[in-house]
């Protein structure tokens, strides 16, 4: 399994702590950012027609989205706890996921893109805000009664969120009125094998985790 990602990149990240939490061995493949914009080059285009990172390949499968990734290594290599089958429990978890992918992403997530890189791609940094609110006001709705975002467990609902939370003060929007979601993104933390933080952009390389 190869993993092609940005260090800087939160849909990087969550991928990685999922991979880590689970044990699985991969290869890292670190791309250049910035002005170099690896991940906009035909090559890798070829792999992800967005542009954009994480990607994972396994075995001749390639794909291109977060959320696909982990709901990959979940069902190949996590069981039934991070992403259950039974209908009613997998809405729950994916629900999460969906919200990670609206709320979190077009608020939280790009306006840390726009303060950190000063690139605006989705409105001013006051609609961001008013977006990520929205999604941190659900997270401690759910957390102020509740360890995990789904079913009473960890389950790749938490892995998703979890990035653009934890990040949200770089977007300019503390967390200091959500002592829900602080407790737990302080139990995310905890649990055996999750993966730090990159927030250096390295040379390029490739090297083995295990």
């Amino acid at each position: 399994m190869k993993l092609y990602y940005i260090p800087i990149s939160g849909n990087s990240y969550k991928v990685r702590i999922l991979l880590s939490l689970l044990r699985v061995p991969y290869e890292k493949v670190v791309l250049k950012g910035g002005s170099a914009k690896e991940h906009k080059q035909p090559e890798f285009l070829k792999m992800s027609p967005r542009g954009e990172v994480p990607v994972l390949e396994d075995n001749g499968t390639v794909l291109w989205d977060s959320a696909a990734c982990l709901v990959y290594i979940a069902r190949k290599h996590g069981g039934e706890q991070w992403l259950p089958s039974p209908p009613a429990d997998m809405a729950q978890v994916m629900q999460w996921v969906a919200l990670a992918g609206n709320e979190i992403q077009f608020g939280l997530q790009y306006a840390r893109r726009g303060v950190l890189q000063d690139r605006w791609t989705a409105g001013t940094l006051e609609q961001g805000h008013a977006m990520g609110r929205v999604a941190l006001n659900a997270l401690e709705t759910r957390l102020k009664d509740h360890d995990w975002l789904a079913l009473g467990r960890p389950t790749i609902a938490d892995v998703a969120c979890f990035p653009y939370i934890e990040s949200a003060p770089e977007a300019r929007l503390p967390l200091d009125p959500y002592p829900g979601v602080r407790a737990w993104l302080a139990r995310c933390k905890a649990l055996p094998g999750w993966a730090e933080r990159e927030t250096n952009q390295p040379q390029i390389h490739t090297d083995t985790h295990r």
